[in-house]
Parts: C-alpha cells; sequence; structure tokens
C-alpha cells in the first residue's frame, strides 16, 4: 500500500474548465485560509492565461490578486504553470521574457511549477526549471498525454527521460487533459515512465471529461503513481479533475493513506456551490461517456472555454459539429498534441471552418506559425493538401518572413517603457487600453456580498419567471414594470 499525495485544482483547472477561468481572487479568498490548512502537497493557483482573464474581463490587477490569494495560503506551497515557450496568446514568447515572468511568479510568492511543452522543447524547459531553482521552487515536468497514431509509449518515455535527466526538475507529471486513459493503457505506461523518471515521483492529472478519470487514478496508483490531482467537488468531473471527496474515500477502500483533512471537504465544498450559484456559473457537473471525445480530444480547459464562446455567439447548438470538425482538423494537422496552444489552434480553425462553410477559406496566423515550425516540428507531417491551402493563405508568405524574435530583456524594458518588470509582464500580456480600463476600476474586489443577499434572491425569482409575459418590481418609491413584445 501506498501513502498518496494531493494537488488541489480547486482554484485553478476547476475554474479553467468548468467556468472558463471565471474566478475572481475576491470569490476564492474567504476559502483560502481552509483549503490552505487542509493537507494538500501543493495548490495550483494560476498561469499567464488567468492573468490575461483578470485584466480583460474583470478589469483588476493579477498582481494584487496573487498577493492577496498567497498572503491567505502561507502553509501551503502555491502553484503556477507555464508552457515553456509561451507567456500569452498563441504566439511565441521571447526567452528573456519567459525568464522574468518565472522571477516574478517566484517574487511574488509561487514555489512550485508545472512546465509544459506540447512539442518538448528540452532546452527551454530545462532553462525554465533551472531559473524557479533560484528561488529554492519545486518544479514539475509535464508529459502531455495524448492519443495519435504518433503518441506512442516510446514517445513518452523518451520525453519523461529527457525531462529526468535535469537535476532541476523534481517530478514528472504525466497530463491526460482528454481523460482517454483507461487500465489497459495505464498498466503499461506508468510503470515504463517510472522506469523512466529514475526514482523522480510521478504525478496524475487527468480531466475527466470521459466520466472515467476516478477510475483511471485508482489504476495509476496501484501502478505507481505516487500524487493525484483533484478538486473540491463542485469544481470537479465534467471537464475537471476528479473530486478530491471521492478519491480520498477510494484511496482507504483500497487500503491507501494520505494526509488530508477530511473534516474541511464539506466547508469548502458548499462554499464552492454558493460562489458558482451566485455567478451563474456551473458546479457539480458530470459527464456521460462519450466517443466523439476520445477523437478530438479537447483538453478540459478549453472545452470549458469553448462552450462559453460558443453561446456568447448563440451557437450552443452547433456544438457538436464544431467538436466532430475539430478531431478531423486534428488529424489533417498531424495530430498536434491537444493542449495550449494547439488544442485552441484545432479549435479555433475548427469553428472558422463550420461558420463559414469553407474549410480554410479563412486561416489564423496561428495557424500558418505553427505549419510555419515557429513552435517546432509536428509531430506527424500536416496533409500535403491542406498544407498546401494554409501557404496560400494571404498572410503566409509575411509570416514566413518574420520568425520570432529574441530581444533581451533590457530591449523589452526600452520597447514597452518601464523597468518594472511586473509592469513589463502586463504590458506584454495585452493591450494598453486594457491595462488602462484596469487602473481605472479600482482595487482587487475582496468581497462578494451576492453570495448571499436578499438582492441575490430577487434575481433568482426574476430569472424563474422569466418565461412570463410581464415582470413587476416594485420597492418602495420605485416602480418598474417588463412586458415582453
Amino acid at each position: 500500500m501506498a501513502h498518496i499525495e494531493f494537488v488541489d485544482e480547486t482554484l485553478r483547472d476547476g475554474p479553467q474548465s468548468l467556468w472558463g477561468m471565471r474566478m475572481r481572487a475576491g470569490m476564492a479568498l474567504p476559502i483560502a485560509p481552509v483549503l490552505d490548512r487542509t493537507g494538500f502537497r501543493v495548490i495550483d493557483l494560476t498561469g499567464s492565461s488567468g492573468f490575461e482573464i483578470m485584466i480583460r474581463v474583470f478589469r483588476e490587477d493579477p498582481w494584487e490578486a496573487l498577493d492577496l490569494l498567497v498572503q491567505a495560503m502561507p502553509r501551503t506551497r502555491l502553484r503556477a504553470g507555464m508552457r515553456a515557450n509561451c507567456a500569452v496568446s498563441f504566439g511565441v514568447t521571447p526567452d528573456a521574457l519567459m525568464d522574468c515572468w518565472m522571477r516574478q511568479l517566484n517574487r511574488h510568492g509561487c514555489r512550485s511549477y508545472w512546465i509544459y511543452d506540447v512539442l518538448y522543447n528540452m532546452e527551454k524547459m530545462h532553462r525554465l526549471a533551472k531559473v524557479a531553482k533560484e528561488f529554492g521552487s519545486e518544479v514539475a515536468g509535464a508529459v502531455m498525454y495524448f492519443q495519435s497514431p504518433v503518441h506512442t509509449q516510446d514517445y513518452f518515455v523518451d520525453k519523461v527521460r529527457q525531462l529526468a535527466a535535469s537535476p532541476d526538475i523534481d517530478t514528472i507529471l504525466l497530463y491526460d487533459t482528454a481523460g482517454v486513459l483507461n487500465r489497459e493503457r495505464v498498466s503499461q505506461l506508468v510503470p515504463a515512465l517510472k522506469q523512466a523518471a529514475g526514482g523522480k515521483r510521478l504525478e496524475f492529472h487527468a480531466n475527466n471529461i470521459l466520466g472515467q478519470s476516478a477510475r483511471t487514478y485508482c489504476d495509476a496508483v496501484e501502478f505507481g503513481v505516487d500524487i493525484l490531482h483533484t478538486a473540491s467537488r463542485p469544481m470537479a468531473n465534467s471537464s475537471s479533475v476528479p473530486s478530491t471527496e471521492i478519491m480520498a474515500y477510494n484511496l482507504e477502500l483500497l487500503g491507501h493513506t494520505h494526509g488530508l483533512d477530511k473534516k474541511r471537504f464539506d466547508e469548502v465544498a458548499q462554499y464552492m456551490a454558493r460562489v458558482g450559484k451566485a455567478a451563474g456559473l456551473p458546479v457539480n457537473q458530470h459527464n456521460e461517456y462519450n466517443v466523439l471525445a476520445e477523437r478530438h480530444q479537447i483538453p478540459g480547459g478549453m472545452m470549458g472555454t469553448l462552450k462559453a464562446q460558443l453561446a456568447n455567439h448563440q451557437m450552443s447548438d452547433r456544438l457538436d459539429e464544431v467538436l466532430r470538425e475539430t478531431a478531423l482538423v486534428r488529424k489533417e494537422l498531424g495530430y498536434p498534441g491537444m493542449a495550449t496552444p494547439f488544442s485552441q489552434l484545432v479549435g479555433i480553425q475548427a469553428v472558422l471552418n463550420v461558420v463559414t462553410g469553407v474549410r480554410y477559406g479563412t486561416i489564423p496566423d496561428e495557424v500558418i506559425q505553427y505549419a510555419c515550425e515557429w513552435h517546432g516540428k509536428p509531430v506527424a507531417p500536416i496533409e500535403p493538401n491542406v498544407l498546401d491551402k494554409i501557404m496560400a493563405a494571404p498572410r503566409a508568405a509575411e509570416i514566413r518572413s518574420n520568425p520570432p524574435e529574441q530581444p533581451s530583456l533590457a530591449e523589452l524594458h526600452a520597447r514597452h517603457g518601464t523597468q518594472d518588470d511586473d509592469e513589463l509582464l502586463l504590458r506584454a500580456l495585452v493591450p494598453a487600453t486594457d491595462l488602462e480600463k484596469m487602473r481605472q476600476n479600482g482595487p482587487v474586489q475582496q468581497r462578494f456580498p451576492l453570495l448571499s443577499s436578499p438582492e441575490l434572491e430577487q434575481v433568482h425569482r426574476l430569472m424563474q419567471l422569466s418565461a412570463a409575459k410581464e415582470v413587476q418590481v416594485r420597492n418602495g418609491r420605485f416602480s418598474l414594470s417588463l412586458a415582453r413584445d
């Protein structure tokens, strides 16, 4: 039997997968001290995409928000995620800015990192791990699991061996973005990865898109996984990870041990359920097994964002069509691993193909950059007829002639007009107009009275009456009547 540790995803992958990253610091602050006392090895907290959402959607300073959360959780090591070659967007970020990003996250209190690159530029991954070690931080080198004719077991074993060769990488993270691993695959893959890791501990993260990841977690522990990624039940399952509650229970039944304080589970779950209800966001979600999900392999984080974007454009009814097209585009583009940025590139191209009705009639710059190997050589060749269409796109010639640059940090400071590294990263993340709106909005909101208020209950009652032809609201001298045309 084994002692299993947990990485908590209640505040990072849960909101990313279920809420399209719509988690504000003020939503998490009241419950953060409880999570901090629960006994997690690590609490996963942030990444560059979350920073961008904080600025562009909520108009809040992400550095201030991060500081508040770090102060609220002093007992537990806090984690940030890093893509080895990009801090934001789907392009390529200069190495100097990536190193700056790693150092600033450390200076603000993050002491654990998972670093990944879907095309495994080992030099960049190892370099960032070395920067993290300047601060004594823990580093997990991520192996993103995908199914395709070219993503073989030997392929993954080779990547683990290369990652584990770095003394700056402490653990190996097996990350199943689409939740497609099952017992048969785990029984072969996990022992092989453990051997390749050379004694370094193995973490496992599987988004429960097919509804089978909790079972796979049990199997993974049997075959040698040491650390599991879970979330409080309202923020778990569906396109998120399995719940902490069920995995602690399952491990105990199987004779394993853990160090979690189960008495704190209910308080966290009840709070997160109230937060989701107040914000009109989904909680306590579950998925049924869907064969199509194995084909498109859209990761949990992207699935939440994709659904939200389709809903915003009144296209929710075309989700299945987009998913089918995603599976086909992925094959045509050489089976790119379905994690950022390639899951988004494949998904965006699929949406454009569906919406315009002309396959590859409109091709985003990022797809051209992928075909030009800005991110590295594709795992498999792009289908020739598709590659011809990409390279014939109006922007292709210009992109081919302007590969990514590598300015120094001093040049970046001069370009963005600041010597402050926090400010430099913000200016690199989003346009100046968004930063100005953020600053006009004032400090980070730390309290959310909507979690329990008469106004919220009134809104709920009004929502229940939304099908009525006429609604009247009266409050003292105030009166409002709404009628359908």
